[in-house]
């Protein structure tokens, strides 16, 4: 049996085959890899440099907390044993919508603290950002919703067969 989608096949079918593809298991396993030596770096300066000062050490916090999620995110998906479908899509679409927000508030409190102007326009930059996530969260819920709907349809279908 071939995981590949077929042209003739359902919709159901070629749904199903894509996510079962390995590109989604590869792009996690690079997701898992980058965050995981952007974490290293990041802590790593967070533990052996103390006399940074107190703005950049929470920087590095921060950002060491935001690579252990994505690090967290992808380890779960490529632990699953089973299809994941567009769940996936919905938990990274929170996490991305959660993590530029940390990022714009930060910008724009270093912008409004210190009166830096490159503050604001990291601010803003992360504004489009938060705009970009919420964008990709959507599409993510609407398509867990129809896959959903189409379970329940298919579930019902497959009842109605057994009696």
């Amino acid at each position: 049996m071939t995981l590949a989608p077929q042209m003739d096949a359902a919709p159901e079918v070629r749904i199903v085959s894509a996510e079962l593809s390995t590109a989604p298991r590869i792009a996690h396993a690079l997701l898992l890899a980058a965050a995981l030596s952007g974490t290293a770096v990041t802590l790593a300066l967070f533990i052996t440099e103390p006399d940074l000062p107190l703005r950049t050490r929470a920087a590095f916090a921060v950002l060491s907390l935001i690579g252990m999620g994505w690090s967290a995110y992808a380890l779960w998906v490529l632990t699953q044993r089973r299809v994941l479908y567009a769940r996936q899509q919905v938990v990274a679409g929170w996490i991305a919508v959660a993590f530029t927000s940390v990022f714009t508030l930060g910008a724009l409190a270093i912008g409004i603290g210190s009166g830096i102007p490159v503050g604001f326009a990291a601010a803003a930059i992360g504004l489009a950002m938060v705009g970009a996530a919420l964008v990709l969260l959507g599409r993510a819920r609407r398509r867990l919703a129809a896959l959903t709907a189409k379970r329940q349809a298919l579930e019902t279908q497959l009842a109605g067969r057994a009696r």
